[in-house]
């Protein structure tokens, strides 16, 4: 049976402009390490409008989703970048990465 995920979507605003690539490129393909949870960040793009980045990532568990949220937050680089975040998640589990 294949596991399948929760999908969340983090909107990024930057405090400093043009950074945005440095941000989806930070953040692309990052996953959890083995036996320290069950997440991976699945898309990462730069986007026109009030945001500036989104990111889309795959969770197993809300504690995750958290965790991806407080690195996208507090990591060295992108604390020096990122202004505010907002998160959306699906409601079920039905992704499967």
């Amino acid at each position: 049976m294949t596991k399948k995920y929760f999908r969340g979507y983090i909107l990024i605003r930057l405090k400093i402009v043009g950074k945005e690539w440095d941000v989806v490129e930070k953040l692309k393909g990052l996953s959890s390490k083995e036996g320290e949870g069950d997440w991976k960040i699945t898309y990462a793009t730069a986007i026109y409008g009030g945001w500036d980045v989104i990111v889309e990532c795959a969770f197993s568990d809300l504690n995750e989703l958290d965790t991806v949220v407080t690195y996208c937050r507090t990591e060295e680089k992108l604390s020096e970048w990122v202004e505010e975040t907002t998160t959306l998640m699906g409601t079920r589990d039905d992704f499967v990465p």
